[in-house]
């Protein structure tokens, strides 16, 4: 699967930049993140709670960011296991370009899934990836927006 698309963001692309390499901020942002934890300066753990049609499955699994080009870009890739519900992997390319005072955070994103996940079908799988993706920089651009006007 993949898609790519924009979000504008009313702060600087150094605050959007920042915000993107904090745990807390991605954490709030990750629908159904129930622990986000730093292991080093680019690699990242992660427990997070999805409910993909019929199957609801918890998945744990490792974050590494890389390409970091601050504050213009940077590639964050992700595994995680489901137990039975089988696994997904992927990451996201992320671009920030300067628009005024605003940000457009521009992204990429592939991803692949496997186990009981895969006999959704590709038809549920990415109308639901769509609408994760949409949830967490919905949920981003008002976390980092909030902050910056404060």
């Amino acid at each position: 699967m993949e898609m790519s698309d924009s979000q504008r963001i009313r702060a600087s692309r150094q605050t959007v930049y920042e915000a993107l390499n904090d745990p807390e901020i991605l954490k709030q942002s990750i629908p159904g993140c129930e622990e986000l934890e730093m292991v080093s300066d680019t690699e990242m753990t992660a427990r997070v709670v999805l409910r993909i049609g019929p199957v609801k499955a918890r998945f744990t699994g490792n974050v590494e960011l890389s390409d970091l080009v601050p504050p213009e870009s940077y590639t964050i890739s992700g595994e995680g296991k489901g137990g039975v519900a089988g696994f997904a992997k992927g990451g996201a390319t992320v671009k920030l370009v300067e628009d005024g005072e605003d940000t457009i955070l521009e992204y990429e994103v592939k991803a692949d899934i496997g186990g009981k996940l895969a006999q959704l079908g590709s038809r549920l799988i990415d109308s639901t990836s769509k609408k994760l993706a949409g949830q967490f920089f919905s949920n981003f651009s008002a976390i980092v927006e909030k902050e910056a006007a404060a």
